[in-house]
């Protein structure tokens, strides 16, 4: 009770006094303190990785309304406010989210386009389908997000990244850029991916239409099976390359 009083008026008294007048030991008020510190950062670290695990699980489908309800089904004292402000600092963002028309005065309304591919997965020349796609894998230090680039011709990845953070710069662009080393893009080349807003914001979609011979295609909300190749290939390499070595995980 006299740390939490002591820390309640930090701002308001000097603490080495209040220390001294409530005859307490200043050195044990900060060992304390940064005992509550540090329990708060474990815990905030934790519910983050709770959240990045549903989120993917989700398919990304989930938004904090949805994930605050799985949180606090498996007994997290917790608020969408906060569960929300967690996703904002990782840039989690549910794929589900509303058909925005393109404005020239905003930057958070993003273009998203028509299933073009149609689940046609089997094109007969090299660089006519590409797709794309980005995962999450769970390390002992933490997640990691894995962005590839398959060309369907041959369903070779000629572009990926693995990144610490889920930004379009850190992710698609990283993976898009390798992609065009080493494949040509040719006239007619359709780009496939989700509706997430790495491949929708405006900066991916300066890159890809750029090139002015790109058709962009996406698939249709809550519909993994438009880019069947790509979870298959996801669930391929899990199954079999990572969460079965306990040394990765």
């Amino acid at each position: 009770m006299i740390y939490d009083f002591t820390k309640n008026n930090e701002k308001i008294f000097p603490i080495e006094k209040m220390c001294q007048v409530l005859v307490v030991s200043s050195s044990g008020f900060y060992r304390w303190k940064n005992k509550i510190i540090s329990n708060r950062i474990h815990r905030m670290n934790h519910i983050k990785e709770k959240i990045t695990s549903i989120y993917f699980e989700s398919k990304q489908r989930y938004g904090s309304p949805r994930i605050t309800i799985e949180l606090q089904s498996l007994g997290y004292a917790i608020s969408r406010i906060t569960v929300a402000k967690y996703m904002k600092q990782m840039a989690l963002r549910s794929k589900l989210s509303k058909k925005f028309k393109v404005t020239t005065d905003s930057k958070h309304n993003y273009l998203t386009v028509e299933n073009v591919l149609n689940r046609e997965f089997k094109p007969t020349l090299p660089s006519k389908v590409w797709v794309s796609d980005i995962t999450y894998i769970h390390t002992k230090e933490g997640f990691l997000y894995l962005t590839t680039v398959i060309d369907l011709y041959d369903r070779k990845i000629i572009g990926w990244s693995l990144s610490s953070t889920m930004s379009t710069q850190d992710t698609i662009l990283s993976a898009w850029r390798m992609a065009i080393r080493n494949r040509t893009v040719h006239a007619g080349l359709i780009f496939h991916s989700d509706r997430g807003v790495q491949y929708a914001n405006n900066k991916f979609a300066r890159v890809l239409n750029s090139y002015k011979k790109i058709t962009r295609s996406m698939s249709r909300i809550g519909n993994c099976w438009d880019n069947a190749v790509a979870e298959s290939f996801f669930k391929s390499l899990k199954t079999e390359l990572i969460y079965g070595n306990k040394l990765m995980t």
